[in-house]
């Protein structure tokens, strides 16, 4: 799955609203097209960014507990966590960029 580390209902609290530093949560699917276009994308920001940013991902399918508390409806959808809190949330296909941007502004 390459650098982002896959998160479940089970371990989600422990891995996302508990991290010490901030969270990159990416809510994809097996059948989702627009989550692997942005797939490669997200593991470079998990290698770029890997000490100031955690990076992880959901399978809204294997995990629906975590996807449907959380309101999700539309996938794919990057949510940003930091110190546990919901700082950034984007739904469908970002270009890398305006990621970084995200990213740059919730990991300062």
């Amino acid at each position: 799955m390459g650098n982002a580390l896959d998160v479940t209902d089970a371990n989600f609290e422990q891995e996302v609203t508990k991290s010490g530093i901030p969270v990159l949560v990416d809510f994809w699917a097996e059948w989702c097209n627009p989550c692997k276009m942005i797939a490669p994308m997200i593991d470079r920001m998990a290698a770029q960014y890997g000490e100031k940013l955690k990076v992880v991902k959901v399978n809204v399918d294997t995990s629906p507990n975590t996807a449907s508390n959380l309101g999700i409806r539309s996938i794919p959808t990057l949510m940003f966590f930091k110190n546990g809190e919901l700082a950034e949330q984007v739904i469908g296909v970002v270009a890398e960029a305006q990621l970084k941007k995200i990213i740059e502004k919730v990991t300062a």
